[in-house]
């Protein structure tokens, strides 16, 4: 009895058990109800604990891998995984890739980010947001406890520079509106497949890679519509690109000479 409620527990396999042991246990469990200890409860906290031990014991660089296991069905393509382990593996494995995960603390995930946050802000900051990752992962999963020590807002913030003030955004060079008729007309007047596919680009708007991957399949001359299935478009979503005279007859020319259209 504990506080007026009855709580019934065993002692053990009388397999495993001799009658004397029995009567230990049990004497060492009245104990515990006299200081006001519910003894079921604490064996309950006691083997809680001894789990949490053993899942410890789950290195960072096993999480990271049963992470990108986890959830690559869903990235894009597998060069996303391959960036993923190549990442963590030149950086947090190197640091503290064969410590248990629940080890993993604010001063070793700095020993990672803060030799190339300055000089290689883009990498540091997608190294840190995949530490995070597995992290979060591996305290759902109950290997590890506290909070994320990659975490960035209120945490990381307070300790690195914000990557606004060490990155400087270097844009790709850009052909100022005004002369793109002038370049269209030149470009037109190149031979080969190659100022064909840019002319093309430039008339859809398109990225180079959807320009490249084009197929007959996804061009309907008739209704002068070019589809780009959603596998193949950044958002995942099917896009639809209206043409015009100029865009029908670029495709026409593009497609015919060598394009994967063709």
């Amino acid at each position: 009895m504990l506080q007026g409620r009855a709580r019934e527990m065993g002692l053990g396999s009388a397999s495993l058990f001799t009658l004397a042991e029995a009567r230990e246990r049990a004497a060492g469990f009245r104990r515990m109800l006299a200081d006001g200890i519910d003894p079921i409860e604490a064996r309950k906290t006691e083997k809680a604990r001894k789990d949490l031990d053993t899942a410890g014991a789950m290195t960072f660089d096993q999480c990271a891998a049963a992470y990108i296991e986890a959830h690559k069905a869903g990235w894009r393509n597998a060069k996303h995984a391959a960036q993923w382990t190549a990442t963590l593996d030149t950086y947090a494995s190197t640091v503290f890739g064969k410590l248990p995960v629940a080890d993993v603390d604010t001063t070793l995930v700095l020993k990672v980010l803060e030799p190339i946050w300055a000089s290689e802000t883009e990498t540091a900051t997608r190294v840190r947001g995949r530490i995070e990752s597995v992290l979060d992962w591996a305290r759902t999963r109950g290997y590890r406890e506290g909070e994320n020590p990659a975490r960035w807002k209120g945490h990381l913030s307070n300790l690195l520079a914000k990557r606004s003030k060490v990155a400087k955004v270097q844009h790709h060079a850009a052909l100022p509106f005004a002369e793109v008729p002038a370049f269209a007309k030149a470009l037109a007047e190149q031979p080969g497949v190659v100022a064909k596919a840019l002319a093309f680009t430039i008339l859809t708007a398109a990225r180079t890679g959807e320009t490249i991957g084009a197929t007959w399949a996804g061009i309907d001359l008739s209704a002068k519509v070019w589809t780009i299935p959603a596998e193949r478009m950044k958002a995942g979503a099917e896009h639809r690109v209206p043409g015009r005279a100029g865009r029908l007859r670029c495709v026409v020319s593009f497609c015919h000479c060598g394009s994967s259209a063709s």
